[in-house]
């Protein structure tokens, strides 16, 4: 590899808003996170319901229901 020309790699914490932090390797000095594997609702299976507005989802059961 030619000299020079690469970023200086750092080992740096990451950051997440719930306060889990990771040490990795980045070209940045500072990495914060907003959402994270430790506090996003896929990961942890603390999943919202879903937000029915105006009976969408009936509607959607009631037109494809099968007879």
């Amino acid at each position: 590899m030619k000299k020079g020309i690469h970023p200086q790699l750092h080992e740096v914490t990451a950051t997440c808003a719930c306060g889990a932090e990771y040490k990795v390797l980045s070209t940045k000095e500072k990495i914060t996170l907003e959402v994270c594997s430790a506090c996003h609702p896929f990961f942890t299976g603390k999943r919202t319901n879903i937000v029915d507005i105006e009976g969408q989802v009936e509607r959607f059961n009631k037109k494809y229901a099968k007879k």
